[in-house]
């Protein structure tokens, strides 16, 4: 878990709580902000380290894919592949709380620990003036789950924001109650079929109205959404842990003193390492090595988020 360590404030919505997030996002600091849905810890998805500082916040057990939101369909677009089915849900249901699931784009600037290192990508436009200006003021997509501690309650007011998450940020956003009071549908199109991820405030009837297709619930069992535990993450290589040395046939991913190809974080920050995982086995996947090594990480914090995942890439 986070320490807590910082001084949360709460802001009332105007132009300078507004600011002032602004400020904290460019810092690299989470913002818990109200949307039409819950609460959400909102940074900039494109930023790594402010992203693991969302899951260090939470204490969120795994590296579960984050929702990232956007202000509009064009801005969703340059992240996403959206085919004609996905621009008429988009078209119908957007700003509001529906998540789609596309594709990324080949020069989508979201960092990989935001898409949980998928080849898709979980993008929303928000109907809520405060999550809209944030947006406005930043310039980024933000990547933004429930403004809450892993395995609580989803926040639907400020106060319920600082029930667990007091002293783990620094600033709250407080424009009242959220008005849906759920989190948002999550759909993606496969197959064609429109297929709910996740139910929310837009129903599979609405769905099936606005694309024509048949809707289903989840099928099969692979994690592309918030919420759906991977069994694990495979780079297609065999994953060796706990390495304080590395054979020559092993890309090395070191951590702390013990040094690799490719660093976590010399300095063993968990926070750091967290951001560069997934992108560390990346390179390890796309290296002439067959085979992958990752030094011990610590079971603290962070520590256990990543043991997580690394875990799920060694099965």
């Amino acid at each position: 878990m986070a320490e807590a360590s910082k001084s949360t404030i709460i802001l009332p919505f105007d132009s300078a709580a507004i600011a002032e997030a602004k400020t904290l996002i460019a810092a690299g600091e989470p913002v818990a902000v109200p949307t039409e849905t819950v609460y959400g810890l909102a940074a900039d998805a494109r930023d790594p380290q402010a992203v693991a500082r969302i899951y260090a916040a939470k204490g969120r057990p795994d590296f579960n894919p984050l929702i990232v939101h956007v202000p509009d369909l064009d801005a969703a677009e340059r992240l996403g592949v959206f085919g004609a089915v996905e621009r008429s849900l988009a078209a119908r249901f957007w700003p509001g709380p529906l998540t789609l699931v596309v594709p990324r784009s080949a020069d989508c600037p979201v960092a990989s620990i935001a898409t949980a290192g998928l080849d898709t990508i979980a993008l929303r436009v928000p109907g809520h003036r405060a999550m809209q200006a944030l947006l406005a003021a930043t310039g980024a997509p933000l990547a933004a789950p429930s403004a809450n501690a892993s395995g609580r309650v989803s926040p639907t007011k400020a106060e319920h924001v600082l029930a667990s998450l007091d002293g783990r940020i620094v600033l709250v956003i407080d424009d009242g109650p959220t008005s849906a009071g759920v989190e948002s549908t999550i759909a993606r199109v496969k197959d064609g079929a429109v297929e709910i991820l996740r139910p929310g405030p837009v129903t599979a009837e609405m769905l099936a109205a606005a694309s024509g297709l048949p809707v289903t619930g989840r099928q099969g069992a692979d994690v592309v959404a918030p919420g759906m535990l991977a069994s694990h993450y495979a780079p297609g290589k065999p994953v060796r842990l706990g390495a304080v040395d590395f054979a020559e046939d092993e890309y090395a991913i070191g951590f702390g003193a013990v040094a690799g190809d490719y660093d976590l974080s010399a300095a063993g920050d968990l926070t750091e390492a967290a951001a560069r995982l997934f992108d560390a086995l990346h390179a390890g996947a796309a290296s002439a090595k067959a085979k992958i090594a990752v030094a011990a990480i610590p079971m603290e914090g962070l520590g256990a988020a990543i043991n997580d995942r690394l875990s799920r890439a060694a099965v």
